[in-house]
């Protein structure tokens, strides 16, 4: 087995992130693996004898329509790519990168398995206004079947497929995310960092639209309480915007913008209480990094992966969910996230006993194990 895995790029995020632990498995267990790329972005260490090929070297501020445009060329160039290199399974993660992924196998004689993967909620995902979205939901409907595995991390999003995008159920498998908890327990904190009078907030993600950190800082300028203080970090569109509604609220001395770093663990195992404001997710890594990181949750109830995580009993669309990791809310309701936020202030026990409980959740996605059952889920084509 001769395995490429396509992503645009390794930059700062989960599927990122994910991609590397995969990279690493394979190199530790004699795997023939090749990276191929768009973008010459790289954020995580890679093996040092990763075979790297990019198909073409673009800017990640490129128009949107153009992406679309060079789809059917960059498919083109990966189906010859692939033959060059004798590929066996070509495994891609996100959905421009799989749309490449299943067309490169129309494209020539060669013959491979492809593999695509579904990280998110693409209903959701794509259900914004725009060209992109209406494309990607089109090109989802069309093509994601013909894949010839597609893994879901979640069984959310696995049955999103299904239902929206009418994917034979006998095409999904599901695997969920893996996290590297010998990695992240090597980790010291940040002594001194956060200031302990504070109660301090942390959230991560990527700065576009559907993780709604605005609701986030909303939330906080709804308490009005000057011992809360909330660090995001992360990158994207949305990062002047935000700043802005940070200046708007007078929060400057409450809310902090940190950017990107490859460790977020030192921060996380520093702070008080981890939180998330996402609109929609597959099956959101960072949940499992602040859990391993013996933080409770403060999520939104997206689709999918956050009750699944934090095996929620009962859905409530009105008022904040009690379960035995965190609290999780409806989406896009500031005013029960402000709950959330005072529920834990109030609730110190709760808290700790969160902490505990994730300590023990946290070893059902341990990498080794999850990686095991990827790779065999590959195999089995």
């Amino acid at each position: 087995m001769k395995i490429a895995f396509l992503i645009y790029s390794l930059s700062g995020g989960g599927a990122e992130r994910q991609l590397s632990y995969v990279l690493s498995y394979c190199s530790q267990n004699n795997i023939k693996a090749h990276l191929v790329l768009m973008n010459t972005t790289i954020k995580y260490k890679l093996p040092e004898n990763t075979k790297l090929h990019f198909l073409e070297k673009s800017r990640s501020n490129e128009n949107g329509f153009i992406k679309a445009l060079k789809i059917p060329l960059l498919a083109y160039k990966y189906s010859r790519l692939l033959k060059l290199l004798e590929i066996t399974h070509s495994v891609s993660m996100l959905s421009r990168p799989n749309f490449i992924n299943i067309l490169a196998k129309r494209l020539t004689s060669h013959k491979f398995y492809t593999i695509t993967n579904e990280l998110a909620f693409p209903s959701l995902q794509y259900s914004y206004m725009g060209f992109q979205s209406k494309f990607n939901k089109t090109l989802i409907n069309w093509l994601y079947k013909k894949s010839d595995l597609i893994i879901a991390n979640s069984r959310g999003n696995m049955q999103d497929l299904i239902d929206n995008f009418s994917v034979p159920k006998n095409k999904i498998t599901v695997v969920n995310n893996p996290i590297d908890l010998e990695k992240i327990r090597k980790i010291y904190q940040l002594e001194d960092y956060f200031d302990n009078n504070y109660f301090n907030l942390f959230s991560l993600g990527r700065l576009e639209i559907g993780k709604n950190h605005e609701m986030l800082i909303t939330a906080l300028h709804e308490l009005n309480n000057p011992r809360l203080r909330l660090y995001i970090m992360g990158e994207g569109p949305l990062k002047n915007y935000l700043k802005e509604v940070i200046d708007r609220l007078n929060l400057g001395n409450q809310i902090f913008m940190l950017g990107f770093d490859p460790n977020p663990f030192k921060y996380l195992k520093s702070s008080d209480l981890f939180i998330f404001g996402s609109n929609h997710e597959g099956f959101p890594n960072v949940l499992l990094e602040a859990m391993a990181c013996d933080l409770p949750i403060l999520s939104t109830n997206c689709k999918s992966g956050p009750s699944e995580i934090m095996e929620l009993k009962n859905d409530n669309e009105f008022d904040i969910m009690i379960t035995d990791y965190g609290i999780l809310v409806p989406i896009k309701n500031a005013s029960l996230m402000s709950k959330g936020i005072k529920y834990f202030l109030e609730n110190e026990k709760f808290r700790e006993t969160c902490i505990k409980n994730g300590k023990r959740r946290i070893k059902d996605f341990e990498k080794n194990h999850i990686l095991k059952q990827y790779v065999e889920a590959i195999k089995i084509q």
